[in-house]
């Protein structure tokens, strides 16, 4: 049976632009507004807090970790705050690698670990919104030493360095959603910690191309259909159908990639009786024809910024 996390983790082709370490010591902020890009936090020592725009106020501790699969607007503050009106503070660079915030002479109060990355596969958004939206975890003994072994490579000038975090990089995805369990956000890691639902997503990985039903899904996975789609829904945050199509269109777009695959042959694999029923279904979820999107990837040429926004939120 297929892996669809690491199925999907993989195709996502994860990059690491930036690893940093940051220390902060009095009243402090950072807010960042990203592209939707991967990000990722590891507190070393000490605490602080962590927003993230339209979820509650998270305190962070030693061992905490945060990883973001599409991040985009939150914020990093010391745990007393800054006072009010206070502008972001500027980390400063204290040594490669390495930044302060806040109070440059006094004694580091938090000590945090931080990535950012970039998914170099173009059907990135479409990857990251079959992931939870956050994950949160706390003092996993498994991802602190994925984390050190980041840290070290990130820091280290040694050959094949760039390959070893990409690897390294992939682990500590699948370390973090898997640890989270059922305490992950709606996604695909809550569905795969319910039996029954795992073994329909997995099916559906396993044979996209196949006709299937609600009804049908329900019966192989002993469950009747009402409880697999109200379980299925519940869980990953959209139906199964919603997600048979999603991954229909994530293989699609990863076969569109590779030179003489024809958008025929593309409508076959994903279970599409004709060309044309495939270029309809496709047009109407990505927002651009597959003769386009694969003139697109031809050229070198990224997709447009809202084709990525839409196919992110695509829940």
């Amino acid at each position: 049976m297929p892996d669809p996390l690491a199925e999907i983790i993989t195709m996502l082709k994860l990059k690491v632009v930036l690893s940093k370490t940051v220390s902060g010591a009095g009243n402090w902020r950072v807010r960042r507004s990203e592209l939707g890009q991967p990000f990722y936090c590891a507190i070393l020592s000490g605490s602080c807090h962590f927003e993230i725009e339209g979820h509650a106020l998270l305190t962070l501790h030693t061992g905490d970790f945060i990883l973001i699969p599409a991040a985009y607007n939150f914020a990093m503050t010391s745990i007393q705050g800054p006072e009010s009106g206070t502008t972001n503070s500027t980390p400063i660079a204290v040594s490669a690698g390495h930044f302060r915030l806040g109070n440059a002479h006094a004694s580091s109060e938090m000590l945090a670990m931080i990535g950012h990355c970039v998914a170099d596969s173009p059907d990135a958004g479409l990857l990251v919104s079959l992931l939870p939206e956050f994950v949160f975890v706390r003092d996993e003994k498994r991802l602190a030493m994925l984390v050190q072994l980041v840290r070290d490579e990130a820091q280290a000038q040694r050959a094949g360095k760039e390959m070893i975090l990409e690897r390294l990089v992939e682990l500590l995805f699948i370390e973090a959603i898997r640890a989270t369990g059922t305490l992950a956000t709606p996604g695909l890691m809550r569905g795969l910690a319910d039996s029954r639902i795992a073994q329909a997503i997995r099916l559906i990985h396993q044979d996209p191309a196949r006709r299937w039903t609600v009804k049908e899904l329900a019966m192989c996975c002993a469950l009747s259909r009402s409880a697999l789609f109200e379980r299925f829904t519940e869980l990953m945050g959209v139906t199964p159908m919603g997600y048979l199509m999603t991954w229909r269109m994530t293989i699609a777009m990863q076969l569109l990639g590779r030179a003489g695959v024809g958008i025929a042959t593309v409508a076959e694999r994903v279970g599409y009786g004709s060309a044309s029923a495939f270029s309809v279904a496709f047009t109407r979820y990505v927002g651009m024809p597959p003769g386009k999107y694969n003139q697109h990837l031809s050229a070198g040429k990224p997709l447009p910024g809202l084709i990525q926004q839409n196919l992110a939120y695509r829940r």
